[in-house]
């Protein structure tokens, strides 16, 4: 199996007891933000997410035989429809909703196998997934600013300011920090913004010393928890947003791709990374959670600290579930301020545009090329910009779908030679 020396754990490699604990909860405070952000804005529980976020990992990395260290959090995409259907048909629908996308999933997973997937590499060359990889990144930047900048929709300075220290202490602590400590500048950075906003008075203490140290996560399970009817309506309205998640969870692989050196759409095959997410959405739909998908978040803590280890993304997923059920733990995290999280996600998000530059320069791209100009030009202002579809209602196109589809075409029809 091959093996990086250039890195500090590889992804088959695995740290010690104390390293192991620090860097697996540095991958859990990284994603915490936005897998019980989703919940909350749709009107689900947060602990129910963040334990089926560690149960849907914990499943994506037996599925691909752990080879790849990728996290499964609440996905965004469904943000929408799951709000509707809350005000409808409740979490019963919603749930049924989830399942489908777990069972499409399943579906073109297994024509993967079936057909193969040599005509990905036709499809997505360097000159379409640079590209893409780096809107991945971009495309989030505008949340980054919002949450470093907006309290409840004003402009506030102490948001601002705090959203700056994190930052800075997140980029000096992973330039001059040595040995252990270097392995956790971003959980450093993190608890060191948290104890400058309590400074700030952005964190409610009240709240978090008069929250019970247990208690069981709210789950909503089929024929236990809820009658099961039937809502064909809630199917449509978030089944076929899966053919939209599926084109993030193809750019996640590539960035995994390039960070990790291997080819994980040809070992252990797209079929099974396809099967990890399906089965991850369909254990939280089964136990009262949304939509999963693989995170970025966490794939720019491995970008920044150089730990590919797939048994730290094993422990992260284990603390979430035990969080999930430790209510002041997950109330004190829930109390985190914005600007924490938005400090932190300029460097992570940056660090994921910085990897699609990367798969540019290394595989030659040559920009004075027209050809190429085109395609880069096009798929960074179409994603970047969020210029979305919404010709059909049942199937609205995300700037990165949108952006990834002009590519292929472009890529395709564009003449080879000027």
């Amino acid at each position: 199996m091959k093996h990086d020396n250039d890195v500090i754990l590889d992804v088959n490699d695995k740290p010690s007891l104390l390293m192991w604990i620090g860097l697996s909860l540095q991958h859990m405070f990284s994603m915490f933000g936005s897998t019980v952000i989703v919940p909350l804005l749709v009107g689900l529980s947060p602990n129910i997410a963040l334990f089926a976020s560690g149960v849907g990992t914990l499943l994506h990395i037996l599925v691909t035989k752990k080879q790849i260290p990728a996290y499964m959090g609440s996905s965004f995409a469904f943000i929408v429809p799951m709000t509707a259907l809350m005000k409808t048909t409740g979490y019963p629908g919603i749930a049924q909703g989830v399942i489908a996308v777990g069972i499409i999933y399943l579906i073109v997973a297994l024509i993967v196998w079936m057909v193969g997937s040599q005509w990905i590499d036709k499809l997505l060359p360097p000159i379409v997934v640079g590209p893409i990889v780096m809107v991945i990144g971009l495309s989030l930047a505008g949340s980054a600013a919002q949450n470093a900048t907006m309290n409840n929709g004003k402009y506030d300075l102490k948001f601002v300011a705090v959203a700056l220290i994190t930052l800075a202490l997140a980029i000096l602590f992973n330039t001059f920090l040595k040995g252990f400590l270097g392995l956790i500048p971003i959980l450093l950075a993190v608890v060191c913004g948290y104890v400058v906003s309590i400074m700030f008075g952005l964190v409610n203490l009240h709240t978090i010393a008069v929250a019970p140290w247990f208690a069981m996560p709210k789950f909503e399970i089929p024929f236990i928890n809820y009658h099961v009817h039937l809502e064909v309506g809630a199917i449509l309205s978030i089944a076929p947003i899966a053919l939209v998640t599926m084109t993030e969870h193809l750019g996640h692989i590539m960035v995994l791709d390039e960070l990790t050196g291997r080819n994980y759409i040809k070992d252990p095959g797209l079929n099974r990374t396809l099967t990890g997410d399906g089965l991850s959405s369909i254990a939280a739909g089964l136990l009262g959670g949304p939509a999963m998908t693989s995170y970025g978040e966490n794939i720019g803590v491995m970008a920044i600290t150089k730990v590919h280890s797939v048994y730290v993304l094993i422990g992260a997923a284990i603390f979430a579930i035990i969080f999930s059920f430790v209510n002041k733990l997950n109330v004190l995290i829930m109390q985190m301020p914005l600007p924490v999280i938005g400090g932190i996600s300029f460097l992570l998000f940056g660090t994921i545009a910085s990897s699609g530059i990367k798969i540019l320069i290394e595989n030659h791209v040559d920009m004075n090329i027209k050809r190429n100009l085109m395609i880069v030009s096009t798929v960074l202002v179409v994603g970047v910009g969020n210029f979305s579809l919404n010709i059909f209602w049942w199937l609205p196109l995300s700037g990165l779908a949108v952006a990834t589809l002009l590519g292929i075409i472009l890529n395709a029809f564009l003449p080879r030679k000027e």
